[in-house]
C-alpha cells in the first residue's frame, strides 16, 4: 500500500514537470520563429501551400459531391425503372422480343408487398409546336398521376393531371420549363393548346425547375397520360415499361425480388433462363457515384499531399541551420545540467510547432478559397469538412516530427565541452 502511493506522488509530482517543459519549449519554438519571422516564412511556405491545395480541393470535391447526391436523391433514391428487354443467345444475337403489358404491370402493382407504387411509362422524342415556334425531339414521358411523387418531380404552376385524365386518355400535358423558354413563352401558355406530333394538347400545368446534370437537362420534358400516349403510338402496347417506388429505400432489394419473381412466372421463364426485363436502380448510381467520389478524394489530397514532403524538406534544412547557429547555446543548456532528452524534445518541439502553425495558415488560406469559389454563381456550395482540417493538421505535425527528428538527433548528441569551444 504504501508503495503504491510512493508510485503515485511520483506521477503526479513527474507529470506537472514534464508538462511544463513541454510548454517552455512551445514558448521557446514561438519566440523563435518570431525572431526570425521571414525566414520562418519561407521555411513553412511548402506546409502552407500543401495544406491549402489539400482543404482546397477535399472541400471542392466535396462540395461538388454533395450537389450530385442531392440531385440524384431529389429524382428518388427509391425508384427503379423496369424495361422490356431482348432475350440473347450465347454469341450476342437476338433469341426472341421481350413484352411487358399493361397487365404485367398490375400484376407487380397488386401482389408485391414491398412496392408503393408503379406507373407505366413509354419513353420518346416528340414534336412541339406552340404558335410560329416549333421544337423537335423533346424528351417525351407518357406515364400516369404517380409520376410526381415517384420522380419526386412535380408541378408548380397549374396542375398535374390526375386519375380521371388517366382513365379516360384526355389529350392533356405538363410541360418543363426548358421547353417553356425555347418555345419563347411564358406562364401564360397554361390553359392554351399546343401540338405534340401534330396533335392538340391542352397545357395543365409547368413542371418544377430540376436544372441540368451531367449535360442532361431534366426540364427539357414533356409528361401526358400514358394511356394518351398509347392512342399515338399503339404499337407500343405490348412494350411499355414503367416506373417503381419502394415502400423505402432499405426495402428496395426486396422489391426488387418480388417484382422478379411476379415477372418471370408471367412471361413463363423457367430456372436458368435469362430475364426478358431489365431493371434500373436510382440508389446504384448513388452508390456507385459515393464510391468514386471517395476514390477521387483521396487520390487528389494525396497528389497534393506530395508538396508536404517539399516543406519537411525545408525544415530539416532549416532547423539543422538552426542547431549549428545555437551550438554554444546547447553547450550552456547541458553544462548546468540538461539532459539528452531535453535537448532532443526542445528542437523536436520547434520543428512540429514551425510546421503546425505553417497547417494553421494554410488551413485559413484554404477556408478563405472555399469561401470566395462558393460566391460564384454557378459553384455548388463549398463547406470545408472537419475531417480535413483534422487531417491536414495532423499532417503537419507528422511532418514536423518526422524531419525534425535528424537535427533535433544531431543536437542531442553534441558534446557539451565542443559545444562551449564552437565560434
Amino acid at each position: 500500500m504504501r508503495q503504491a502511493a510512493q508510485v503515485a506522488l511520483s506521477i503526479l509530482l513527474f507529470v506537472p514537470d514534464r508538462l511544463g517543459a513541454l510548454l517552455e519549449n512551445v514558448w521557446t519554438a514561438l519566440v523563435q520563429i518570431w525572431a526570425n519571422k521571414i525566414r520562418s516564412l519561407l521555411t513553412v511556405l511548402g506546409i502552407i501551400i500543401a495544406v491549402t491545395s489539400i482543404i482546397s480541393v477535399v472541400s471542392m470535391v466535396e462540395g461538388f459531391g454533395t450537389y450530385v447526391t442531392d440531385f440524384l436523391r431529389g429524382l428518388g433514391t427509391n425508384m427503379m425503372v423496369v424495361y422490356p428487354e431482348w432475350i440473347r443467345g450465347p454469341r450476342g444475337e437476338y433469341l426472341r422480343p421481350a413484352e411487358m403489358t399493361i397487365d404485367d404491370i398490375r400484376a407487380v402493382d397488386a401482389n408485391a408487398d414491398a412496392v408503393r407504387r408503379v406507373s407505366p411509362v413509354i419513353f420518346g422524342g416528340a414534336s412541339v409546336e406552340f404558335g410560329r415556334h416549333q421544337l423537335n425531339n423533346v424528351s417525351f414521358r407518357a406515364t400516369n398521376e404517380f409520376f410526381q411523387p415517384i420522380r419526386n418531380f412535380y408541378a408548380d404552376k397549374g396542375r398535374f393531371f390526375g386519375a380521371i385524365d388517366v382513365e379516360a386518355g384526355t389529350p392533356v400535358c405538363v410541360l418543363g420549363r426548358e421547353v417553356l423558354r425555347k418555345l419563347e413563352c411564358d406562364e401564360t401558355v397554361v390553359g392554351d393548346y399546343v401540338h405534340i406530333d401534330g396533335q392538340r394538347f391542352l397545357v395543365l400545368g409547368l413542371l418544377e425547375s430540376k436544372g441540368s446534370f451531367m449535360g442532361d437537362n431534366q426540364d427539357e420534358i414533356i409528361v401526358i397520360p400514358w394511356t394518351t400516349g398509347l392512342k399515338m403510338y399503339p404499337e407500343r402496347r405490348e412494350y411499355l415499361a414503367f416506373y417503381v417506388e419502394a415502400i423505402s429505400e432499405d426495402k428496395i432489394a426486396e422489391a426488387e425480388s418480388q417484382l422478379t419473381r411476379i415477372l418471370r412466372q408471367r412471361h413463363g421463364l423457367k430456372a436458368g433462363d435469362t430475364n426478358d426485363f431489365g431493371i434500373f436502380k436510382q440508389d446504384e448510381i448513388l452508390r456507385e457515384f459515393n464510391n468514386i467520389r471517395t476514390i477521387a478524394t483521396s487520390i487528389l489530397a494525396g497528389i497534393v499531399s506530395i508538396s508536404l514532403l517539399v516543406g519537411g524538406i525545408g525544415i530539416m534544412n532549416v532547423m539543422l541551420v538552426s542547431v549549428t547557429e545555437r551550438t554554444r547555446e546547447i553547450g550552456l543548456r547541458k553544462s548546468v545540467g540538461a539532459h539528452r532528452r531535453d535537448i532532443l524534445l526542445q528542437f523536436l518541439t520547434e520543428a512540429v510547432v514551425l510546421s503546425t502553425v505553417g497547417g494553421a495558415i494554410g488551413i485559413a488560406l484554404g477556408y478563405a478559397i472555399s469561401s470566395i469559389a462558393s460566391m460564384h454563381p454557378k459553384m455548388p456550395q463549398v463547406d470545408v469538412p472537419l475531417w480535413s482540417v483534422g487531417l491536414a493538421l495532423g499532417f503537419s505535425a507528422s511532418v514536423g516530427i518526422f524531419f525534425g527528428i535528424i537535427p533535433a538527433f544531431k543536437a542531442a548528441i553534441i558534446h557539451p565541452i565542443d559545444a562551449l569551444r564552437h565560434e
